[in-house]
């Protein structure tokens, strides 16, 4: 539809259905932790270590999240969303007093250095009205002072029946709500000698905690309550996840890494997992790896942790974070079908390895990825596995360049055939899904994806139907030939109002039609 307007200028609205799919979108990292402020369960989006700072917090002794975000800035990452969770820490509260009562403020970011003020004035409000006041909230940084935030909410009530209810307009409030019980008369003024026009900020009457060490139950969280990882579910595209330490010196149970897999499966990305702190040797990492149960395609660790040249301790560290970062530079700058030893992509010249490792080999038959020394002091990072240990059968799928294409494309697949459930079913539709699909696998091929020219995309939009009411699925077959494979990779791809499926994976040419 087109509709003209001014100076000549015509707006046409284009339908989403059947728009080129990308072939090279910005990798996305997930971290969840601890941090000093910011919200909880809510996933935050931020591209520098400055703005992580500015919302969470500077770097924490108690914490490991601040230096994993630092490593992935450092290592090249851009996109990095941040779930801050937390074991009973509380906010910050601030006490109006209103006439033998009063009306408290609770700050909706817990946390010790989370410092939020308030004032109260009647501007504006009818001298021989005693119910209206004006409220006034800030967030101040704890160091320079600055406003970082503010709201205002004019003509609020302390009556519960009132429209304007203060317990029910700030609700909407980013910074505060109100607690119980509620003020039997309207909070005072807070202007020196208690001027109606003017006002004075008042401060915590008591201070916010930061509750105490997370466990792993905190971690994860829970899928009802969208907390933990889960409240990752909004997160649109997620490509690689990783759960720093809950503490340090504390390493992160088979229990978390076993739900954080099954999540990334789901979502098609990929997990992170650390070496556990204290391990003697490749030996003993071998045998934390078999006696754990981790054996997913979706998982890929590498080993030792590193020692930071610039601590005085020498303590090994976790370095997750940087594995994050690489990961994502490796994906804007080469491909997801790359192996990570691709130049510019060794871990900052901080960082050394904290032991070192005679038998490579039995560690990558565990699915497990080592880390060198490489030249000029720059760690190498090499191996390019998942923690798979599967049948032959299934060993290209071990491969961490194999696995990520197949989830990059599957991944593609799902969010751009989403319009397609909603569409009649007949030959029509079937021929324009085929169309973009494979517009996407050539984009991929003329970007070297695949070792071989040859990809084969067969649609079935009229036959594969629900048998439950009047849903229809989509299926679409594809094959193509990625590096390091001898054989050709099918999948097959169902889309339907209920979801997105993966139904079969074969080592085989394509053949036949789409079932």
């Amino acid at each position: 539809m087109s509709d003209a307007v001014d100076r000549g200028i015509t707006v046409t609205e284009i339908a989403a259905m059947g728009q080129p799919i990308d072939a090279a979108p910005e990798s996305t990292a997930a971290f969840v932790g601890r941090a000093l402020r910011g919200p909880l369960n809510s996933p935050v989006l931020v591209q520098t270590f400055g703005e992580f700072r500015r919302r969470f917090g500077d770097v924490w002794p108690r914490s490991s999240l601040g230096p994993a975000v630092r490593q992935f800035f450092q290592h090249g990452g851009k996109n990095l969303f941040i779930v801050r969770v937390a074991n009973d820490a509380r906010g910050a509260m601030i006490c109006l007093p209103a006439s033998g009562s009063a009306l408290v403020l609770r700050a909706r970011e817990p946390g010790s250095t989370e410092c939020v003020r308030a004032a109260v004035d009647y501007d504006g409000i009818d001298s021989g009205n005693d119910e209206l006041f004006n409220l006034t909230l800030q967030r101040v940084d704890p160091v320079s002072g600055l406003v970082i935030d503010q709201e205002m909410f004019r003509r609020l009530s302390h009556r519960e029946e009132a429209a304007s209810f203060v317990a029910d307009r700030l609700l909407t409030s980013s910074l505060v709500r109100v607690e119980k019980p509620y003020p039997s008369h309207r909070p005072e003024s807070t202007a020196p000698g208690n001027d109606r026009y003017g006002s004075e900020y008042v401060g915590h009457t008591q201070d916010g905690t930061d509750g105490h060490e997370l466990s792993d139950y905190d971690l994860v969280g829970s899928r009802r309550g969208h907390t933990g990882i889960f409240a990752l579910d909004p997160v649109e595209r997620l490509d690689v996840l990783y759960l720093p330490p809950p503490g340090k010196g504390v390493h992160l149970g088979p229990a978390a890494v076993l739900a954080a897999e099954r999540y990334c499966r789901i979502r098609g990305a990929m997990l992170i997992v650390d070496p556990h702190a204290g391990l003697e040797g490749p030996g003993a990492m071998v045998r934390e790896v078999r006696d754990q149960g981790y054996a997913s395609p979706n998982m890929v660790s590498y080993f030792p942790r590193m020692v930071y040249r610039r601590d005085s301790d020498l303590q090994p560290r976790a370095v997750g974070g940087a594995i994050a970062g690489l990961l994502c530079k490796l994906d804007r700058n080469y491909g997801p079908w790359q192996h990570l030893d691709q130049r510019g992509l060794g871990l900052s010249r901080d960082f050394v390895p904290a032991m070192p490792v005679d038998d490579a080999r039995a560690l990558a038959r565990e699915g497990i990825n080592v880390i060198l020394p490489g030249q000029a002091g720059r760690a190498r990072v090499t191996g390019s596995t998942t923690m798979a240990r599967g049948s032959e059968m299934q060993r290209p799928l071990t491969s961490l360049p194999v696995r990520r294409l197949c989830l990059r494309i599957v991944s593609s697949i799902e969010r751009a055939t989403q319009w397609a459930v909603f569409e009649p079913a007949d030959e029509t539709l079937a021929q324009r899904i085929q169309g973009q699909v494979f517009a996407f696998l050539q984009a991929l091929v003329n970007m070297g994806a695949f070792a071989s020219d040859s990809i084969d995309v067969q649609c079935d939009a009229g036959l594969c139907r629900k048998s439950e009411g009047n849903n229809q699925s989509i299926s679409i077959l594809i094959s193509f030939q990625p590096h390091g494979c001898s054989k050709p990779i099918s999948l097959s791809l169902h889309q339907s109002v209920e979801g997105f499926r993966v139904t079969s994976t074969a080592f085989a040419p394509v053949s036949g039609d789409c079932a």
